[in-house]
Protein backbone atom coordinates (compact mmCIF):
# COMPACT_ATOMS: atom_id res chain seq x y z
CA UNK A 1 0.00 0.00 0.00
CA UNK A 2 1.37 3.31 -1.15
CA UNK A 3 2.25 5.62 2.12
CA UNK A 4 2.21 9.11 -0.80
CA UNK A 5 0.31 10.24 -2.91
CA UNK A 6 -0.30 13.75 -5.15
CA UNK A 7 -3.80 13.24 -5.02
CA UNK A 8 -6.43 15.14 -2.57
CA UNK A 9 -9.31 13.46 -1.32
CA UNK A 10 -11.71 11.97 -3.85
CA UNK A 11 -14.76 14.13 -5.06
CA UNK A 12 -17.42 11.80 -5.95
CA UNK A 13 -18.93 14.15 -8.24
CA UNK A 14 -15.68 14.24 -10.32
CA UNK A 15 -16.56 13.58 -13.61
CA UNK A 16 -13.55 12.66 -16.17
CA UNK A 17 -14.01 12.78 -19.80
CA UNK A 18 -12.44 9.82 -22.05
CA UNK A 19 -8.81 10.18 -22.94
CA UNK A 20 -8.27 12.19 -26.03
CA UNK A 21 -7.85 9.28 -29.38
CA UNK A 22 -4.83 8.72 -31.08
CA UNK A 23 -5.22 11.52 -33.85
CA UNK A 24 -5.22 14.01 -30.79
CA UNK A 25 -2.48 16.38 -29.98
CA UNK A 26 0.65 15.49 -28.24
CA UNK A 27 3.32 18.40 -26.74
CA UNK A 28 6.37 18.63 -24.49
CA UNK A 29 8.41 20.99 -21.83
CA UNK A 30 5.72 21.40 -19.76
CA UNK A 31 4.77 18.64 -16.90
CA UNK A 32 1.18 16.96 -16.30
CA UNK A 33 1.95 14.58 -13.40
CA UNK A 34 0.36 11.26 -13.94
CA UNK A 35 -0.33 7.66 -11.73
CA UNK A 36 0.37 4.51 -13.28
CA UNK A 37 -3.15 3.09 -11.79
CA UNK A 38 -0.90 -0.30 -10.79
CA UNK A 39 -1.69 -3.15 -8.25
CA UNK A 40 -1.21 -2.14 -4.84
CA UNK A 41 2.06 -3.43 -2.51
CA UNK A 42 2.96 -3.54 0.55
CA UNK A 43 6.85 -2.63 1.27
CA UNK A 44 9.05 -2.58 3.87
CA UNK A 45 10.12 0.06 5.62
CA UNK A 46 14.06 -0.99 6.23
CA UNK A 47 16.31 0.24 3.76
CA UNK A 48 17.66 -3.10 3.78
CA UNK A 49 14.78 -5.25 3.56
CA UNK A 50 14.60 -6.67 -0.36
CA UNK A 51 11.21 -5.84 -2.06
CA UNK A 52 8.82 -8.57 -2.02
CA UNK A 53 5.65 -8.87 -4.16
CA UNK A 54 2.68 -9.51 -2.63
CA UNK A 55 1.61 -12.71 -4.36
CA UNK A 56 -2.14 -12.32 -3.82
CA UNK A 57 -1.95 -9.25 -5.75
CA UNK A 58 -0.19 -10.29 -8.76
CA UNK A 59 1.77 -12.98 -10.34
CA UNK A 60 5.64 -12.78 -10.37
CA UNK A 61 5.76 -13.61 -14.26
CA UNK A 62 3.33 -9.86 -14.88
CA UNK A 63 5.46 -8.18 -12.50
CA UNK A 64 6.96 -5.25 -14.35
CA UNK A 65 10.14 -2.75 -13.05
CA UNK A 66 7.42 -0.06 -12.75
CA UNK A 67 4.91 -1.81 -10.49
CA UNK A 68 8.14 -2.74 -8.73
CA UNK A 69 9.33 0.61 -7.91
CA UNK A 70 5.78 2.51 -7.63
CA UNK A 71 5.43 0.48 -4.10
CA UNK A 72 7.99 2.84 -2.78
CA UNK A 73 7.63 6.30 -4.73
CA UNK A 74 4.68 7.50 -6.85
CA UNK A 75 6.41 7.50 -10.60
CA UNK A 76 5.20 9.97 -12.74
CA UNK A 77 6.72 11.38 -16.34
CA UNK A 78 8.30 14.75 -17.24
CA UNK A 79 6.26 15.37 -20.50
CA UNK A 80 2.53 16.52 -21.40
CA UNK A 81 2.08 13.41 -24.15
CA UNK A 82 -1.58 13.87 -24.50
CA UNK A 83 -1.92 10.34 -26.96
CA UNK A 84 -0.39 8.44 -23.61
CA UNK A 85 -3.40 9.13 -21.08
CA UNK A 86 -4.65 5.41 -21.70
CA UNK A 87 -0.88 4.12 -20.66
CA UNK A 88 -0.33 6.69 -18.15
CA UNK A 89 -3.57 7.85 -16.98
CA UNK A 90 -3.27 11.72 -15.37
CA UNK A 91 -4.06 12.53 -11.65
CA UNK A 92 -2.37 15.37 -11.27
CA UNK A 93 -1.58 18.33 -13.15
CA UNK A 94 0.66 21.61 -13.50
CA UNK A 95 -0.46 24.56 -15.20
CA UNK A 96 2.46 26.99 -16.72
CA UNK A 97 3.51 29.50 -19.30
CA UNK A 98 5.25 26.77 -21.02
CA UNK A 99 1.88 24.99 -21.37
CA UNK A 100 0.08 27.58 -22.29
CA UNK A 101 2.75 28.84 -25.64
CA UNK A 102 2.24 24.68 -26.12
CA UNK A 103 -2.02 25.16 -26.22
CA UNK A 104 -1.54 28.48 -28.20
CA UNK A 105 0.71 26.82 -31.15
CA UNK A 106 -1.97 24.26 -31.70
CA UNK A 107 -5.14 25.44 -32.31
CA UNK A 108 -7.41 22.46 -32.16
CA UNK A 109 -6.52 21.07 -28.82
CA UNK A 110 -8.85 20.14 -26.24
CA UNK A 111 -7.67 23.43 -23.66
CA UNK A 112 -7.61 26.16 -26.83
CA UNK A 113 -11.29 27.17 -26.09
CA UNK A 114 -10.04 27.86 -22.16
CA UNK A 115 -7.93 30.33 -23.77
CA UNK A 116 -10.53 31.77 -25.90
CA UNK A 117 -12.87 32.44 -23.15
CA UNK A 118 -9.90 34.27 -21.17
CA UNK A 119 -8.97 36.89 -24.25
CA UNK A 120 -12.78 37.35 -24.22
CA UNK A 121 -13.28 38.05 -20.64
CA UNK A 122 -14.73 41.84 -19.96
CA UNK A 123 -13.06 42.05 -16.78
CA UNK A 124 -9.47 42.11 -18.34
CA UNK A 125 -10.09 43.65 -21.92
CA UNK A 126 -11.62 46.71 -19.93
CA UNK A 127 -8.42 47.57 -18.29
CA UNK A 128 -6.89 50.46 -19.98
CA UNK A 129 -3.24 49.79 -19.44
CA UNK A 130 -1.89 47.37 -21.63
CA UNK A 131 0.59 45.36 -19.14
CA UNK A 132 -2.14 45.27 -16.62
CA UNK A 133 -4.48 43.65 -19.58
CA UNK A 134 -2.12 40.61 -20.86
CA UNK A 135 -1.10 39.97 -17.26
CA UNK A 136 -5.03 39.18 -16.47
CA UNK A 137 -5.27 37.32 -20.15
CA UNK A 138 -2.47 34.96 -18.75
CA UNK A 139 -3.94 34.63 -15.25
CA UNK A 140 -7.43 33.72 -16.43
CA UNK A 141 -5.95 31.38 -19.22
CA UNK A 142 -3.96 29.49 -16.91
CA UNK A 143 -6.46 28.91 -14.68
CA UNK A 144 -9.54 28.16 -17.13
CA UNK A 145 -6.85 25.49 -18.34
CA UNK A 146 -6.20 24.44 -15.11
CA UNK A 147 -10.46 24.11 -14.43
CA UNK A 148 -10.57 22.20 -17.28
CA UNK A 149 -7.10 20.23 -15.69
CA UNK A 150 -9.28 19.69 -12.86
CA UNK A 151 -12.09 18.15 -14.40
CA UNK A 152 -9.57 15.36 -15.76
CA UNK A 153 -7.60 14.31 -12.82
CA UNK A 154 -8.82 13.67 -9.25
CA UNK A 155 -6.01 15.00 -7.81
CA UNK A 156 -4.16 18.54 -7.29
CA UNK A 157 -3.24 21.05 -9.94
CA UNK A 158 -0.26 23.09 -9.42
CA UNK A 159 -0.48 26.48 -11.00
CA UNK A 160 2.65 28.20 -11.98
CA UNK A 161 3.02 31.97 -10.06
CA UNK A 162 4.65 34.20 -12.72
CA UNK A 163 8.81 33.90 -12.15
CA UNK A 164 8.54 37.76 -12.46
CA UNK A 165 7.96 38.19 -8.87
CA UNK A 166 10.55 35.64 -7.42
CA UNK A 167 12.10 38.12 -5.80
CA UNK A 168 8.38 40.53 -4.09
CA UNK A 169 6.73 38.17 -1.36
CA UNK A 170 3.99 40.26 -1.39
CA UNK A 171 3.69 40.56 -5.22
CA UNK A 172 3.37 36.68 -5.14
CA UNK A 173 1.31 36.28 -2.05
CA UNK A 174 -1.14 38.78 -4.54
CA UNK A 175 -0.91 36.60 -7.47
CA UNK A 176 -1.47 33.48 -5.55
CA UNK A 177 -4.97 35.20 -3.90
CA UNK A 178 -5.46 36.55 -7.37
CA UNK A 179 -5.94 33.21 -8.63
CA UNK A 180 -7.02 31.45 -6.32
CA UNK A 181 -10.43 33.83 -6.57
CA UNK A 182 -10.11 32.96 -10.70
CA UNK A 183 -10.35 29.37 -9.05
CA UNK A 184 -13.08 30.25 -6.88
CA UNK A 185 -15.17 31.77 -9.63
CA UNK A 186 -15.39 28.41 -11.35
CA UNK A 187 -15.75 25.98 -8.34
CA UNK A 188 -12.45 24.77 -8.10
CA UNK A 189 -11.82 23.86 -4.15
CA UNK A 190 -8.61 25.16 -2.52
CA UNK A 191 -8.06 21.88 -1.63
CA UNK A 192 -7.41 20.44 -5.18
CA UNK A 193 -5.15 23.44 -5.54
CA UNK A 194 -1.03 23.76 -5.71
CA UNK A 195 0.75 27.18 -6.54
CA UNK A 196 4.34 26.83 -7.48
CA UNK A 197 6.61 29.40 -6.58
CA UNK A 198 10.50 30.30 -6.82
CA UNK A 199 12.34 29.29 -3.99
CA UNK A 200 14.41 32.40 -3.47
CA UNK A 201 14.16 33.46 -0.08
CA UNK A 202 11.01 35.86 -1.04
CA UNK A 203 9.55 32.97 -2.25
CA UNK A 204 9.87 30.88 0.47
CA UNK A 205 8.52 33.27 3.16
CA UNK A 206 5.90 33.95 0.19
CA UNK A 207 5.07 30.11 1.01
CA UNK A 208 5.11 30.27 4.66
CA UNK A 209 2.88 33.12 4.67
CA UNK A 210 -0.07 31.46 2.49
CA UNK A 211 0.69 27.80 3.93
CA UNK A 212 -0.25 29.24 7.68
CA UNK A 213 -3.61 30.44 5.49
CA UNK A 214 -4.55 26.44 4.16
CA UNK A 215 -3.19 27.42 1.53
CA UNK A 216 -0.93 25.11 -0.19
CA UNK A 217 2.33 25.44 -1.93
CA UNK A 218 4.93 23.97 -4.10
CA UNK A 219 8.52 25.41 -3.91
CA UNK A 220 10.65 24.67 -6.89
CA UNK A 221 14.15 25.48 -8.21
CA UNK A 222 15.65 24.07 -5.29
CA UNK A 223 19.41 23.00 -5.76
CA UNK A 224 21.36 23.49 -2.26
CA UNK A 225 20.28 22.08 1.26
CA UNK A 226 19.94 25.39 2.60
CA UNK A 227 17.12 26.03 0.33
CA UNK A 228 15.28 22.93 0.85
CA UNK A 229 16.08 22.92 4.43
CA UNK A 230 14.50 26.68 4.78
CA UNK A 231 11.44 25.55 2.33
CA UNK A 232 10.49 22.49 5.07
CA UNK A 233 10.88 24.54 7.89
CA UNK A 234 8.13 27.24 6.16
CA UNK A 235 6.16 24.50 5.47
CA UNK A 236 5.69 24.25 1.97
CA UNK A 237 3.49 21.82 0.89
CA UNK A 238 5.97 20.17 -2.20
CA UNK A 239 9.12 20.84 -2.54
CA UNK A 240 11.20 19.86 -5.96
CA UNK A 241 14.91 19.18 -6.48
CA UNK A 242 16.39 18.73 -9.72
CA UNK A 243 19.12 15.97 -9.73
CA UNK A 244 20.02 15.61 -13.49
CA UNK A 245 20.70 20.07 -13.44
CA UNK A 246 23.12 19.97 -10.39
CA UNK A 247 25.18 16.77 -12.21
CA UNK A 248 25.31 18.64 -15.61
CA UNK A 249 26.44 21.43 -13.68
CA UNK A 250 29.14 19.31 -11.94
CA UNK A 251 30.28 18.18 -15.01
CA UNK A 252 31.06 21.58 -15.97
CA UNK A 253 32.27 23.79 -12.66
CA UNK A 254 34.16 23.88 -10.12
CA UNK A 255 34.55 25.21 -6.52
CA UNK A 256 30.75 24.95 -4.85
CA UNK A 257 31.29 22.88 -1.27
CA UNK A 258 28.22 21.41 -1.08
CA UNK A 259 29.05 19.55 -4.71
CA UNK A 260 32.38 19.09 -4.03
CA UNK A 261 31.55 17.54 -0.52
CA UNK A 262 29.04 14.71 -2.32
CA UNK A 263 31.88 14.23 -4.69
CA UNK A 264 34.69 13.67 -2.01
CA UNK A 265 31.94 10.85 -0.27
CA UNK A 266 31.91 9.14 -4.31
CA UNK A 267 28.15 10.90 -4.02
CA UNK A 268 26.63 12.28 -6.79
CA UNK A 269 25.50 16.00 -5.88
CA UNK A 270 21.90 15.52 -7.39
CA UNK A 271 20.78 12.38 -5.33
CA UNK A 272 22.78 13.29 -2.23
CA UNK A 273 20.65 16.69 -1.99
CA UNK A 274 17.64 14.59 -2.39
CA UNK A 275 18.60 12.11 0.25
CA UNK A 276 20.03 14.69 2.39
CA UNK A 277 16.87 17.08 2.09
CA UNK A 278 14.46 13.55 2.22
CA UNK A 279 16.26 13.22 6.02
CA UNK A 280 15.92 16.37 7.19
CA UNK A 281 11.65 16.55 6.34
CA UNK A 282 11.31 13.18 7.80
CA UNK A 283 14.25 13.19 10.98
CA UNK A 284 12.63 16.93 11.99
CA UNK A 285 9.14 15.96 11.51
CA UNK A 286 8.36 18.62 8.96
CA UNK A 287 5.28 18.39 6.80
CA UNK A 288 6.55 18.48 3.38
CA UNK A 289 6.53 16.40 0.69
CA UNK A 290 9.86 15.85 -1.66
CA UNK A 291 9.72 15.65 -5.14
CA UNK A 292 12.49 14.85 -7.19
CA UNK A 293 12.86 16.12 -10.95
CA UNK A 294 15.09 15.65 -13.78
CA UNK A 295 16.05 12.57 -13.09
CA UNK A 296 18.27 11.22 -16.03
CA UNK A 297 18.10 7.20 -16.16
CA UNK A 298 16.97 4.68 -14.40
CA UNK A 299 19.81 4.18 -11.95
CA UNK A 300 19.04 7.53 -10.62
CA UNK A 301 15.36 6.68 -10.20
CA UNK A 302 16.13 3.16 -8.57
CA UNK A 303 18.50 5.35 -6.16
CA UNK A 304 15.31 7.59 -5.12
CA UNK A 305 13.06 5.26 -4.41
CA UNK A 306 11.05 5.85 -1.11
CA UNK A 307 10.99 9.44 -1.86
CA UNK A 308 7.84 10.59 -2.10
CA UNK A 309 7.14 11.85 -6.01
CA UNK A 310 9.83 10.89 -8.30
CA UNK A 311 9.53 13.03 -12.58
CA UNK A 312 11.20 10.65 -14.55
CA UNK A 313 11.42 11.35 -18.82
CA UNK A 314 9.01 9.15 -20.88
CA UNK A 315 11.26 6.69 -22.28
CA UNK A 316 12.44 5.66 -18.77
CA UNK A 317 8.84 4.70 -17.74
CA UNK A 318 8.65 2.83 -21.57
CA UNK A 319 11.73 0.83 -20.76
CA UNK A 320 10.06 0.16 -16.91
CA UNK A 321 6.67 -0.91 -18.37
CA UNK A 322 8.28 -2.89 -20.40
CA UNK A 323 10.84 -4.43 -18.14
CA UNK A 324 9.75 -7.84 -16.46
CA UNK A 325 11.22 -7.75 -12.76
CA UNK A 326 12.03 -11.78 -12.09
CA UNK A 327 13.84 -12.96 -9.21
CA UNK A 328 16.58 -12.55 -10.47
CA UNK A 329 16.50 -9.18 -11.69
CA UNK A 330 19.94 -7.54 -12.44
CA UNK A 331 18.67 -4.22 -9.97
CA UNK A 332 18.15 -4.53 -6.27
CA UNK A 333 14.62 -3.12 -5.39
CA UNK A 334 15.51 -1.57 -2.61
CA UNK A 335 13.99 1.23 -0.68
CA UNK A 336 16.63 3.91 0.00
CA UNK A 337 15.00 6.26 1.50
CA UNK A 338 12.81 5.78 4.56
CA UNK A 339 11.60 7.68 7.89
CA UNK A 340 13.82 4.88 9.94
CA UNK A 341 17.14 5.63 7.66
CA UNK A 342 16.18 9.34 8.58
CA UNK A 343 16.34 9.29 11.88
CA UNK A 344 20.11 8.02 11.78
CA UNK A 345 21.19 10.81 9.71
CA UNK A 346 24.12 12.82 11.74
CA UNK A 347 23.18 16.81 10.37
CA UNK A 348 26.21 19.26 11.49
CA UNK A 349 25.17 21.93 13.60
CA UNK A 350 25.32 25.04 11.12
CA UNK A 351 22.68 23.10 9.04
CA UNK A 352 20.63 23.09 12.17
CA UNK A 353 19.93 26.71 12.17
CA UNK A 354 16.79 28.71 11.93
CA UNK A 355 16.62 29.92 8.23
CA UNK A 356 16.27 33.79 7.65
CA UNK A 357 17.32 35.55 4.10
CA UNK A 358 21.48 36.06 5.38
CA UNK A 359 22.25 32.68 6.31
CA UNK A 360 20.16 31.16 3.20
CA UNK A 361 21.86 33.65 1.07
CA UNK A 362 25.53 32.66 2.77
CA UNK A 363 24.78 28.78 2.06
CA UNK A 364 24.07 29.00 -1.37
CA UNK A 365 26.85 28.08 -3.65
CA UNK A 366 27.64 28.62 -7.18
CA UNK A 367 25.64 26.29 -8.05
CA UNK A 368 22.59 26.93 -6.39
CA UNK A 369 22.74 30.27 -7.25
CA UNK A 370 23.58 30.16 -10.97
CA UNK A 371 20.99 27.61 -11.41
CA UNK A 372 18.23 29.78 -10.01
CA UNK A 373 18.95 32.61 -11.72
CA UNK A 374 18.90 30.42 -15.02
CA UNK A 375 15.67 29.03 -14.25
CA UNK A 376 14.10 32.13 -13.25
CA UNK A 377 15.14 34.03 -16.52
CA UNK A 378 13.96 30.64 -19.01
CA UNK A 379 10.60 31.03 -16.95
CA UNK A 380 10.03 34.81 -16.82
CA UNK A 381 10.77 34.70 -20.41
CA UNK A 382 8.16 32.25 -21.02
CA UNK A 383 5.68 34.35 -18.94
CA UNK A 384 6.63 37.36 -21.45
CA UNK A 385 6.29 35.49 -24.76
CA UNK A 386 2.62 34.07 -23.33
CA UNK A 387 1.36 37.67 -22.82
CA UNK A 388 2.74 38.78 -26.08
CA UNK A 389 1.40 35.91 -27.59
CA UNK A 390 -2.03 36.34 -25.75
CA UNK A 391 -1.52 40.43 -27.37
CA UNK A 392 -1.29 39.19 -31.23
CA UNK A 393 -4.57 37.09 -31.19
CA UNK A 394 -6.37 39.10 -29.15
CA UNK A 395 -9.39 39.78 -28.96
CA UNK A 396 -10.24 36.31 -30.07
CA UNK A 397 -11.66 34.94 -33.60
CA UNK A 398 -14.13 32.44 -32.32
CA UNK A 399 -15.07 34.22 -29.71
Amino acid sequence: MRTVTLQSPPYAALSIPPAPSSSSFSFRNSTLFFNTCLPQFRASSSASTRFALDASSIQTASTTELDAVSAFSEIVPDTVIFDDFEKFPPTAATVSSSLLLGICGLPDTIFRNAVDMALADSECYGLENTEARLSCFSSKALVNVGGDMAKLVPGRVSTEVDARLAYDTHAIIRKVHDLLKLYNDISIPPQRLLFKIPSTWQGIEAARLLESEGIQTHLTFVYSFAQAAAAAQAGASVIQIFVGRLRDWARNHLDDPEIESAQLKGEDPGLALVTKAYNYIHKYGHKSKLMAAAVRNKQDLFSLLGVDYIIAPLKILQSLKESIASPDEKYSFVRKLSPQSAASYVFRDEELVKWDQASLAAAMGPAAVQLLATGLDGHADQAKRVEELLGKIWPPPNV
